[in-house]
């Protein structure tokens, strides 16, 4: 294996035993729950279930495990997302999931950087954007408000979802805000995880016509300065297409792929093949 290779898979097995194992501070009304090897989370705007590399269990019994998890939700009337990596195994989860009604969103790439190569870029911004940490309520409901524009869907529930996780643990959560003449036009924030050596960064969305002008880079360098300013020394992102080569270029290193199959209460299994052919998409 060359010295690459070996980096990459020693991050991968980082990335395996601790940031799927560690789940933050819950907010407030949002619960996790064992259920065999997996991990599920209850009480946000969609329920979420994620498993460690090898589930441990295949067949009949891997079927009653996801089974159960969409009928949990279904007695809730939610949908639920199944985090799943291209690593994982048994190799035929997904095939398994979808079987069961699960739709595969958006693929995104899972990429890790050291967080003081990121640091030493001094954040350049355009004449007259500023980028500053946020808390109020006021100013998370903004953010709420621009992701929802920016992806024209409703994303308000974001508001709810950082403030609910600020007030829960205020360490653990660095929300930033980018603005041009009074302006918001860019939201991105850092999840610390305590006990591991990761922060994962979130968010990152910039409206259309600032978009090429660095502010995405400038808000990967002030998330890297906290990181290490807090002796966190990697930064995990989930990238989509767009931002993946970005952060290549500044010195990410993709280790595996993740996708989420959601299940919702509108799409019933037997329908699931039909389902899974349609474009997906995803923020």
């Amino acid at each position: 294996m060359t010295e690459p290779e070996t980096e990459t898979q020693t991050l991968l097995s980082a990335y395996d035993n601790q940031l799927r194992a560690t789940p933050p501070t819950p907010p407030a009304g949002v619960t996790y729950e064992k259920d065999g090897p997996l991990l599920r989370i209850v009480g946000q705007f969609r329920g979420f279930v994620s498993g460690p590399h090898d589930l441990g269990v295949e067949g009949p019994e891997l079927d009653e495990l996801i089974a159960r998890q969409r009928e949990f939700f279904a007695a809730r009337g939610e949908s639920v997302e199944w985090k799943t990596r291209s690593h994982d195994v048994p190799a035929d989860l997904t095939d398994r999931l979808r079987a069961a009604g699960f739709v595969p969103e958006e693929q995104e790439t899972v990429l890790i950087g050291l967080a003081e190569e990121m640091a030493v870029r001094e954040p350049v911004l355009p004449d007259g954007v500023t980028i500053r940490r946020v808390t109020a309520v006021a100013d998370l409901r903004r953010i709420g408000a621009l992701q929802s524009a920016i992806w024209d869907m409703d994303l308000n529930w974001l508001a709810t979802d950082l403030l609910g996780r600020i007030a829960a643990a205020p360490d653990e959560m660095a929300v930033y805000a980018v603005e041009a003449e009074g302006e918001m036009v860019s939201a991105a924030w850092l999840a610390f995880r305590p006990g591991t050596e990761f922060a994962n960064m979130l968010g990152g969305s910039t409206v259309a016509e600032w978009r090429g002008k660095g502010i995405y880079r400038a808000l990967v360098a002030v998330r890297a300065a906290l990181a290490v300013a807090r002796g966190v020394p990697y930064l995990q992102v989930d990238a989509s297409d767009d931002s993946a080569p970005i952060l290549r270029r500044l010195g990410f290193r993709a280790i595996t792929t993740t996708t989420p199959y959601v299940w919702s209460p509108e799409q019933p299994a037997d329908k699931s093949a039909d389902l899974a052919s349609g474009d997906q998409t995803r923020t």
